[in-house]
């Protein structure tokens, strides 16, 4: 304390620097300091290109983790992640997701997740463990909202499974596994809920095996079971620890219990032999008979994980506050470093050449804008750094639109809350605010346009009609929506010309009801909502023929046309792969559709080839059959006719787009409507009614499996049937069933539901709707 004037400042500086003079000596003795202070002082003696400047101070890239949490819905996602903050010192209280004091989890900071007790948004944080950074994306667990974990995991390093003790691998389970294998991303597995009556960790992992062919084994022994869980044992360590304290912020090691010791040796040998079939050095060791030591098996784990060849599962209840700070350790242990991560990107002004990217903060910038987000100040966009840095106030441009731009703030975010930076480096997960773009455009520094791969968009399976009630709130409206589909890809909107209607379109009602009710609350907007309507796809089964000529005569310059070809399916229906997306050639045209011409000579002239295209592609959006767009089509022009005079481009448009009508009425079309994996959970004296039901919906039985009382059903089912299923399966089991269902591939409707579907799409046709 000191008056203005008294030298004060100084003396605060002069005594800061003799402290840090001394606490380096003492660190670098190595006697003394924390491990995140010795951190520190190893980083700075580190090569400058593997050193970055962080709020924080100095941070080396290999002291780096970029890692999502990823799960089935309900499996304690939202929950691992809050005690991960907690036990790092990001935030000072526990909030549970559903808990008393309705505060919520850190993590789910928007109104509507706390209100529902599920994550709608990803959301991104960063904290510290040991000498260790590490950001953190908590992803959503509900399938539709499948979007938020692929663009998370496209610009991670590394992930966690979250597996449930008692259900196991469940349906998204799989779907999240496939999208990590889609980016190859390593991962570990944390077997949560441990304390639940009914766990077991055992069968889990033998499903990770089974269901999911991943070469697993466990480095924990629960000790105790259910609700007598204690603690763990680390096979690897071979050490018992304990999580002591109130909220278990205390690591205890102690001597393994003597009743255990039998099961973990089995375990460790279980580890050693799976981590053998995938691991040079350590299967000579084993087949030496030689045991490893801790260090040996430890750096086996991590080869074999990074390489993708191996998944260490944790075990714990986040609930319960165990097993979280050794799930940590394993984040820091087994996954790997931006360093470790080898990417790529295209050069677009060389033939989209692979260029491999370094994490050098010293080169060009390349990073990539993986969401977006508007927030009070603007447009959010968050980026990931592969190579170079980013600095405030910096010049970069947009490889996708070429567009040069200032940098006007850099945030790092914690969940809601933003931190101010100056500057990041290779391995960074930041936001970037008031800049105009898109997901998945990249941004760079040097003069080579480089680009990133974007991520998986699946397709939209459902569509509502919406309309304000109000004339007056329409600009309110279309801003409301404008913004919904820059934030989230998978949410459509187009306008129906002949309905006169707007339509929205999303991956199932969750989906499409967030977003009504974030008009409502976000735009005070009251919308009028249609009925639910099925994205149905229509196809061929087999080549048909097609020989259309459009010829009008009105006096003067007529239009004359002819298009003679086939049009044949790209693959048969029943080979059409499952979550399999179909890629789209530009915005607003048909999806997989190719087109051919193999004219020989110039039956039609060359300049009216692009026409026809043009003509097929646009008839292609609507089909002759029920009105919705027409896939998995290859159509090849072989013949066609001009006239001198009255032969024009719109004249082949409209003659290509008659065409395609008639060929797909020719050529056995087929209607294809989303089918849904299902998995029905209830008490088993209610199995049969529950069969019953999803036969009336023409469900198909896949499996049946029952537990601990309680069957577990899974089936494939249309969408179209699935509406009002939530209450007749509350009815059924008196409100004691769950059920979760994703999409899993489009398929043929039977003939009957064909004809149907065509008769009410004439109807309405006819009487104008």
């Amino acid at each position: 304390v000191g008056e203005p004037g008294s030298g004060r400042a100084t003396f605060e500086m002069a005594a800061a620097w003799a402290m840090l003079a001394r606490t380096a000596a003492w660190c670098s003795s190595g006697v003394g300091g924390s491990a995140s202070v010795r951190g520190i002082w190893k980083a700075a003696a580190l090569p400058a290109k593997h050193v970055r400047t962080m709020a924080t101070g100095p941070l080396a890239l290999e002291r780096t983790r970029n890692i999502g949490i990823s799960a089935h819905i309900d499996s304690g996602k939202t929950t691992l992640t809050e005690r991960v903050l907690f036990y790092t010192g990001r935030i000072r209280d526990i909030h549970e997701v559903r808990g008393k004091d309705g505060v919520g989890a850190k993590m789910d900071s928007m109104e509507l997740e706390r209100e529902k007790g599920i994550t709608i948004q990803s959301a991104a944080t960063y904290c510290s463990w040991k000498d260790y950074h590490v950001n953190i994306i908590d992803t959503p667990g509900h399938v539709d909202f499948t979007i938020e974990v692929e663009r998370a995991l496209r610009v991670l390093d590394g992930a966690v499974l979250v597996l449930c003790g008692v259900g196991g691998v469940q349906s998204q389970s799989i779907t999240v596994d496939r999208q990590m294998k889609r980016y190859n991303v390593p991962r570990i597995c944390f077997i949560n809920k441990l304390d639940r009556s009914g766990a077991d960790p055992w069968r889990v992992i033998s499903d990770l095996r089974s269901k999911l062919g991943h070469n697993a084994a466990a480095v924990h022994v629960p000790i105790g079971e259910e609700s007598d869980l204690e603690g763990v044992v680390d096979v690897i360590k071979k050490k018992a620890i304990y999580f002591e304290g109130e909220f278990g912020e205390k690591v205890v090691e102690r001597d393994i219990p003597a009743d255990l010791t039998g099961i973990v040796d089995q375990k460790r040998l279980e580890l050693i032999e799976a981590v053998s079939d995938v691991d040079e050095e350590l299967a000579e060791m084993f087949l030496m008979e030689e045991s490893p030591n801790e260090e040996q098996l430890r750096a086996a784990v991590r080869r074999a994980t990074i390489a993708l060849n191996f998944t260490p599962v944790f075990l714990g209840s986040a609930l319960k506050n165990c097993g979280v700070q050794t799930m940590l350790d394993g984040v820091i242990d087994f996954l790997p470093n931006p360093t470790e991560i080898s990417t790529h990107a295209l050069d677009f002004d060389n033939h989209e050449a692979k260029v491999p990217l370094e994490s050098d903060p010293d080169k060009d910038l390349v990073a990539l804008a993986f969401k977006l987000e508007e927030s009070r100040f603007g447009q959010l966009t968050y980026m990931r750094v592969y190579q170079g840095s980013l600095r405030r106030g910096e010049f970069i441009s947009n490889s996708s639109t070429g567009k040069r731009i200032k940098t006007p703030r850099l945030v790092r975010m914690h969940s809601d809350e933003m931190e101010d930076i100056d500057v990041c480096g290779p391995g960074d997960i930041v936001a970037m605010f008031g800049v105009e773009c898109s997901s998945g455009d990249t941004f760079i520094s040097g003069d080579r346009r480089l680009g990133l791969s974007s991520m998986f968009v699946p397709q939209p399976v459902m569509s509502l009609a919406v309309e304000p009630k109000a004339k007056t709130m329409s600009a309110s409206f279309s801003k409301a929506l404008n913004r919904f589909m820059r934030e989230d890809p998978t949410f459509r909107v187009e306008y129906d010309d002949e309905l006169k209607q707007t339509i929205i379109s999303g991956m199932g009602e969750l989906h499409l009801d967030i977003y009504i009710e974030r008009m409502r609350r976000e735009y005070k907007l009251d919308v009028v909502v249609g009925q639910p309507r099925v994205n149905y796809i229509e196809t061929v089964s087999a080549r048909g023929a097609f020989d259309y000529t459009h010829k009008k005569q009105s006096g003067g310059a007529g239009q004359y046309g002819r298009v003679v070809g086939y049009i044949e399916p790209i693959r048969p229906i029943d080979q059409l792969g499952e979550n399999e997306g179909m890629e789209t050639v530009e915005e607003g045209e048909a999806l997989d559709f190719q087109f051919e011409n193999n004219i020989v000579g110039n039956a039609i002239p060359p300049n009216f080839i692009p026409a026809c295209e043009k003509g097929f592609r646009e008839a292609s959006t609507k089909g002759p059959l029920i009105g919705q767009r027409v896939e998995n089509v290859r159509v090849v022009l072989t013949d066609g006719q001009a006239h001198v005079v009255d032969s024009s481009e719109m004249a082949f448009k409209l003659a290509s787009g008659y065409a395609l009508t008639q060929a797909v009425r020719g050529a056995s079309g087929v209607i294809l409507e989303p089918l849904m994996s299902l998995q029905v959970e209830a008490p088993e004296e209610f199995q049969g009614a529950i069969v019953a039901g999803l036969n009336r919906r023409r469900g198909l039985i896949q499996n049946t499996e029952q537990r601990d009382m309680y069957v577990h059903i899974t089936a494939d089912i249309p969408l179209a049937n699935m509406f009002g299923y939530s209450t007749d399966l509350r009815s059924i089991t008196q409100g004691k069933g769950e059920f979760t269902m994703e999409y899993r591939k489009h398929a043929p409707v039977t003939r009957d539901v064909q004809e149907e579907l065509v008769k009410e799409f004439e109807k309405k046709r006819r009487e104008g709707k």
